[in-house]
């Protein structure tokens, strides 16, 4: 049977077309996964939601995407890619929609992972018309670059957009940017793609739809638990002790099923391979350690109370150096075939790096110039690392297990997030009550300093022409709020030392680990392209 023509003749000529197109495609998928990465302020003010909320309603798009993303496979061998794309993106156009007209929590929760399974369906879509593109020998690590470096830095594009869009007017208006956008794509999806591409079929019959709903229910309840865990102290909460049974229950039966069906979501006999168990856990390392960027947007937007659009610049410094480091990594893998080895040593040790950079020079006033580097090495350690691992997850599985391993991965990508996100919420708790505590038992009458700096507030507020018992409210107040200031920053202090001897650590692992010093992966056929026999 002829390969599947999924581009129009018109444009199957100009590759660059085809390639910004499908980018385009796939951002405007990608954009509604971030759309609340700057807005989260104006949603917890406009929706009465909690830090804590936001989180989960991110975590529930997370949950969305990967409950779809094993079934996704299927669909795109059964239905056509024109109709699916487009009633993929006027499925996400409606949700926005309702999320611009959304005045209740729990309707929004339900939206976002609605959302998720469209991003999820969308985005599978484009990876796999990115791999029709490209030749066999080079498909994982070129399609991976592309798809999961705009994972990686969609959340900055829209976040630049909005950051313009809420410095002139309401907040809610990103929303209507954004439809805007996928309209646009409808019309470039039409244009550039064939109504039949002629695919044979592939009939939908024992499709594990009841695994897929089991494992939206795992991944939400687990969520739940760990976000909301300490909000209601723990196992004393009937909520948290119903949704922990409920994921812990449901986690069972999925492997249940998937151990004992006959065509399951996933191979889990993909775990038993050593080298895939091994790529997992660093995977997980790598996404947890490097979400400890949001700690420095969260820092200067909060405590050096920069404008947003600042802040977007910083994470365009981000980005940049992202891409720059995942284009090269990649390219050296391709033409010299480098073991992922190299790549994971060299990435864990510059995120070891930044880590502890950004660790050593926290303070009250840092400039623009001051995290430029810090955040530029983040961004390289993410090229190095990102593609690298997935390549080697993916080609460490057995050939039966088909896209298990992406699944797998994506999996594993849910479960750092969740990790990251609820273990930095936790920590800051705890170790912000912990230097409070320890600056409070400084605050006696005997402290000179204190008294001394208490004064200081006092006359200035004097100075400015309030009355007495005024200025000493004022001056209290003041010295409470530079109390949690230096309380938030010996915080991220901590979190960042933490992070930095995990990576160190998972450096150290990756040299001295037999089992990856001995795999390389250009022994593999289907990630390189082989050399020319040269003719004699």
């Amino acid at each position: 049977m002829s390969k599947p023509q999924h581009f129009k003749s018109w444009i199957s000529r100009f590759e660059w077309g085809i390639r910004v197109g499908l980018f385009l495609v796939l951002l405007s998928a990608l954009m509604q996964f971030g759309m609340f990465a700057l807005s989260q302020n104006y949603m917890i003010s406009y929706l009465g939601a909690q830090p804590e909320d936001i989180s989960f309603a991110l975590l529930m798009t997370y949950a969305g995407i990967i409950s779809i993303l094993p079934v996704q496979f299927r669909f795109l061998r059964y239905f056509e890619t024109r109709p699916y794309l487009l009633a993929n993106i006027i499925a996400g156009i409606i949700l926005n929609i309702l999320c611009l007209n959304c005045n209740d929590l729990i309707f929004f929760f339900c939206i976002r992972f609605l959302q998720g399974i469209i991003v999820g369906n969308t985005a599978a879509c484009v990876l796999t018309l990115i791999f029709t593109r490209l030749k066999t020998e080079r498909t994982q690590a070129i399609g991976s670059a592309v798809f999961y470096g705009t994972i990686l830095g969609n959340a900055v594009v829209i976040g630049f957009v909005g950051a313009l869009v809420v410095n002139s007017t309401d907040w809610r208006k990103t929303y209507l940017v954004l439809i805007i956008f996928q309209v646009f794509i409808l019309l470039i999806i039409f244009l550039m793609l064939k109504r039949l591409n002629g695919v044979k079929k592939y009939p939908l019959y024992q499709l594990d739809w009841q695994g897929a709903v089991i494992f939206s229910v795992a991944a939400i309840s687990f969520a739940y638990t760990l976000l909301y865990g300490s909000k209601y102290y723990w196992f004393n909460d009937s909520r948290i002790r119903f949704a922990a049974i409920t994921g812990f229950l449901a986690l069972l039966l999925f492997i249940y099923r998937q151990l004992t069906l006959k065509r399951p979501l996933i191979h889990l006999s993909i775990l038993a391979r050593k080298n895939v168990s091994v790529g997992l856990c660093f995977l997980a390392i790598y996404y947890g350690g490097k979400d400890t960027i949001n700690l420095i947007y969260g820092y200067a937007g909060n405590i050096l109370k920069w404008d947003p659009m600042e802040v977007m610049i910083l994470g365009c410094c981000n980005v940049a150096a992202m891409v720059i480091s995942l284009t090269l990594s990649t390219r050296l893998m391709l033409a010299r075939r480098h073991s992922a080895r190299i790549y994971m040593v060299a990435g864990f040790l510059v995120m070891g790096i930044y880590n502890l950079w950004a660790y050593f020079i926290m303070a009250a006033d840092l400039s623009f110039a001051d995290l430029i580097v810090p955040v530029c090495l983040q961004g390289m350690a993410s090229g190095m690392l990102f593609v690298p691992l997935i390549i080697f997850i993916v080609s460490s599985a057995p050939p039966n297990t088909g896209t298990t391993g992406i699944v797998v991965a994506a999996y594993s990508r849910f479960l750092a997030s969740l990790n990251a996100v609820a273990g930095f919420y936790n920590l800051q708790l705890y170790f912000n009550q912990y230097f409070k505590l320890s600056a409070n038992t400084n605050l006696v009458p005997e402290n000179y300093m204190l008294s001394e700096q208490v004064n200081q507030y006092k006359q200035l507020y004097l100075g400015r022409g309030f009355a007495t018992e005024q200025a000493s409210s004022l001056a209290s107040s003041a010295l409470a709020q530079s109390i949690g200031i230096q309380s938030q920053l010996l915080t991220y202090r901590a979190v960042f030392m933490i992070v930095a001897i995990i990576m160190m650590v998972s450096m150290a692992l990756v040299l001295f680990v037999p089992m990856l010093s001995k795999t390389y992966l250009h022994w593999n056929r289907r990630m390189f392209t082989q050399p020319e026999k040269s003719k004699s």
